[in-house]
């Protein structure tokens, strides 16, 4: 079923947030397309004025720069799985099946909402495995951090924090194995498609199910309960 929603990002990551007009949408949706089909390094706002069919200076009115863009898409990202979180694990009591449902969610993030028509999640999901460090790990990551760019991806881990902590109240990492479920998933995705001797996982596709099942082992064996 289609879900309208309307995800808040920081308003320091944006001059003019894109999701309030049509041109910002089309911003949204073609940057989406071409990161994923070029690379970020090859990536910028002139190639991108040339995806939409506009000008270079109409997508300077809404970003500064096109590392502030790569926050922004990465941030919407982090909101969208939180609420596929939210909306999955809705009335279930057992913080066990909890904790296998978000694992399952992270993993399969790349779920279409055809409401949300500017956006393609699958696409997205790609380019967060490919792209999605690049947000963070760089020179400017204090000041961007104190400028709150990445509380998005920290409320996210708190919440999934939270479910561990339920799990085994005795756990004494519960946002380290939170944030490392997250940077897991990813990695041994991108690591089977591209660096398979670093991984002893293999994707087909968009089946990830051996993933889902290391990223279970880990958690419940380092949680010391069964899964």
């Amino acid at each position: 079923m289609a879900i309208g929603i309307k995800i808040s990002l920081n308003e320091k990551l944006y001059l003019r947030d894109p999701q309030e007009t049509t041109l910002g949408k089309k911003l949204i949706k073609e940057s989406i397309l071409l990161i994923d089909e070029i690379g970020f390094e090859a990536f910028n706002f002139k190639k991108l004025a040339k995806s939409m069919e506009s000008t270079e200076a109409s997508v300077y009115r809404y970003f500064e720069n096109k590392h502030f863009l790569l926050i922004y898409l990465v941030s919407w990202y982090w909101e969208w799985v939180s609420y596929l979180i939210d909306i999955s694990v809705m009335n279930i009591d057992d913080p066990k099946r909890r904790l296998k449902i978000i694992i399952q969610t992270l993993v399969y993030a790349s779920k279409d909402n055809p409401s949300i028509d500017y956006v393609n999640e699958s696409v997205l999901h790609r380019l967060i495995i490919a792209e999605g460090t690049k947000a963070y790990h760089t020179k400017e990551v204090d000041k961007e951090n104190t400028d709150g760019f990445f509380l998005n991806y920290k409320k996210l881990c708190g919440k999934v924090a939270d479910v561990i902590t339920e799990v085994n109240p005795d756990f004494p990492y519960p946002h380290t194995l939170a944030s490392n479920l997250f940077e897991m998933a990813n990695n041994h995705i991108y690591f089977a498609q591209h660096l398979p001797r670093l991984t002893d996982v293999k994707v087909n596709g968009d089946n990830f199910e051996e993933v889902e099942e290391m990223l279970e082992y880990f958690a419940f064996r380092l949680l010391g309960v069964e899964d």
